[in-house]
């Protein structure tokens, strides 16, 4: 059992050396965080995401920077983040750390009055910072707990960088992906005018950011186009946790949104979530927490495919912790709700795991490439 005790006020030192090493490993390797540079860490006085956060804010130090910890009540994907976690955004941190035991929470001045950056809209200013402004790094670790990050971070970040690339490039030539599974999925979606992202674990360069544990490419699929049958059969996130799923959620698409959900308890489950953000999208318009006009946008984005994602952690496993699931090696995700080139604006982003998938790519021209075969990657 490891050791822990007070260093100096605010700051523990853990004799794990296992957690010493994974919180190295994201601040030195990940990060490449740099002397004097201001970190900003928001978490939870939660026991595991506590531990690793302090961990993490002794690794900055060691290195010379000047790391700030903050600390607020969990938050669901319905929740908003606490103002003083928001107003700490105003100091520009070069280094961002969201290590929460749910959700960081939403921006609600950013979701009432979108920040506009060019030619798009951001609803919360950690995404205009990082994706537009592009002032800070960053890495997030949703409901990660102790023994999932000390295990899944210490990777071959080299060979992750590579297959990550490969993937990338594939989806990024394609017009189009099929995707079947044994358990039933078989769903075509549009890609074109998209790119993929890559969560390689390098957040090295200001714009970039990803999950810690990392491991994924992944796309946002074109609007309108997702089309046939999504069976997720391993995990799936609701609005306030992750299950396991015992019996599959069957879920029908046409242009791009589902239009049935069906299966036994967990489905219900879903059904309850896509309906509570429906309702809420509308309510939240009514009382001013969204723009007039776009609350029926935002209800209708709940049935949306927002993402398809690629699992390549090779330490990673189906536990019931989505962080973890969806980078599982024999695994993609669908997301449910809100999309990552922020033109299908939701208050969901529901990510759930279909097993050992077969997923084509299809090209302009008609020629195909296999990225994986039941499961298996196809030859990187």
């Amino acid at each position: 059992m490891s050791t822990i005790h007070n260093n100096y006020f605010g700051t523990f030192t853990s004799q794990d050396k296992a957690l010493q090493e994974a919180a190295r490993i994201a601040i030195e390797d990940s990060l490449q965080v740099h002397k004097d540079e201001r970190v900003l860490i928001v978490s939870n006085p939660s026991r595991d995401v506590s531990l690793i956060s302090q961990a993490l804010f002794d690794a900055a130090i060691r290195v010379g920077a000047k790391p700030v910890l903050i600390y607020q009540p969990v938050k669901t994907q319905m929740d908003f983040a606490d103002p003083m976690v928001l107003a700490a955004f105003q100091a520009k941190p070069a280094v961002f750390i969201s290590m929460s035991a749910e959700k960081l929470g939403k921006d609600e001045a950013g979701i009432a009055r979108p920040y506009q950056y060019k030619d798009t809209q951001f609803d919360h200013i950690f995404h205009l910072q990082l994706y537009g402004e592009k002032t800070c790094r960053a890495f997030w670790s949703p409901s990660t707990n102790l023994e999932s990050f000390i295990r899944t971070v210490p990777i071959d970040y080299e060979l992750l960088a590579k297959r990550c690339k490969t993937i990338k490039e594939i989806l990024d030539r394609a017009v189009a992906v099929n995707i079947t599974s044994p358990g039933g999925t078989n769903v075509r979606i549009g890609l074109k005018g998209r790119s993929a992202k890559t969560d390689d674990g390098d957040f090295s360069r200001p714009g970039t950011g990803g999950n810690l544990p990392a491991g994924e490419t992944f796309i946002s699929p074109e609007n309108g186009t997702a089309q046939g049958l999504i069976a997720f059969d391993g995990s799936i996130s609701l609005h306030d946790r992750d299950i396991l799923i015992q019996e599959p959620i069957r879920c029908t698409l046409e242009k791009g949104y589902i239009t049935k959900i069906e299966g036994g308890e967990e489905a219900q489950e879903l059904l309850k979530t896509v309906t509570m953000a429906e309702q809420q999208a509308l309510d939240y318009e009514k009382s001013g927490r969204l723009p007039a006009g776009s609350g029926p946008i935002y209800a209708k984005n709940a049935r949306n495919i927002g993402e398809l994602g690629i699992g390549l952690n090779p330490l990673a496993k189906i536990t019931g912790n989505m962080l973890e699931d969806e980078k599982a090696f024999r695994t993609c995700h669908f997301a449910v709700g809100h999309n990552y080139d922020e033109d299908a604006p939701a208050l969901i982003h529901l990510d759930g795991l279909v097993k050992d998938p077969t997923i084509v790519a299809i090209f302009a021209d008609g020629t195909e490439a296999v990225i994986e075969k039941d499961g298996e990657l196809a030859g990187f």
